[in-house]
């Protein structure tokens, strides 16, 4: 599990304020809006409930209104945002069925390729993994939480991509979209990516073996890991999620 970017300094409380630049991505102007709005509600700079003010968007990003509505459109159909007529658009909730789901749908898919993957990985793909493993070990020992979260996501999109089908990833990563974004709530826990380090060591361990059932088992302790920490957040945190 890894921790989300923070703003440096004192940390704004309108949202917009905290996008990253449209220069940070690729495509079109709205999908550039979208990706940056995205980045925004998935890393908690937009924490659940508050509202999008698309006069703050656009002046932020230095765009009109049009690529905004289109970008805030296309999350309304993620579930990432609800559009309530005559209130406004607001980040969605959290909701601990569709963590739950999502958690599931992503076990589901990962023990299924993982299975596969351990006999059928070539010695290049074990070195792909290694050498991935190895600079998480340095962004660890460099207390760099946001690189280490984007080299663990790496990580589970190569022993996704080592099956051979090229939707797989995205078909993953559609399902955890809901857990992703809650995790980042479960970051700060101490010792927590130590511990997401080890998992992954025990994962390419059993790869090295060419044992399935390992990898298997290595990739389920991984994954339920997660949702053992996400199951308290609705007591801890009842106004960041819908009512059950």
């Amino acid at each position: 599990m890894l921790q989300g970017r923070k703003a440096e300094g004192q940390e704004p409380t309108d949202g917009a304020a905290r996008l990253r630049p449209m220069e940070d991505f690729d495509g079109s102007l709205a999908t550039r809006v979208y990706l940056s709005l995205k980045d925004a509600i998935l890393s908690i700079a937009y924490r659940p409930g508050e509202i999008l003010r698309k006069g703050d968007i656009c002046e932020r990003l230095g765009v009109s209104r049009s690529p905004v509505s289109e970008a805030v459109a296309r999350l309304a159909a993620e579930g990432l945002v609800d559009i309530v007529p005559q209130a406004g658009t607001f980040v969605a909730r959290f909701s601990m069925a569709e963590i739950r789901e999502g958690a599931f749908l992503r076990e589901a898919i990962e023990l299924a390729a993982i299975e596969q993957v351990a006999q059928t990985i070539t010695s290049d793909q074990l070195t792909e993994l290694r050498r991935n493993l190895r600079v998480q070990e340095a962004l660890v020992a460099d207390g760099d939480e946001a690189g280490f979260y984007a080299l663990d996501g790496a990580f589970h999109e190569m022993l996704l991509s080592f099956t051979g089908y090229r939707k797989l990833a995205q078909v993953s990563q559609t399902a955890w979209l809901h857990v992703n974004r809650a995790r980042q709530l479960v970051l700060p826990v101490p010792g927590r990516i130590e511990a997401t380090l080890d998992e992954h060591r025990a994962i390419l361990a059993a790869l090295e073996a060419r044992d399935p059932q390992a990898a298997r088992n290595a990739t389920r302790v991984h994954l339920r890991k997660l949702i053992y920490y996400l199951e308290p957040l609705e007591r801890e945190h009842p106004d960041l999620f819908n009512p059950a």
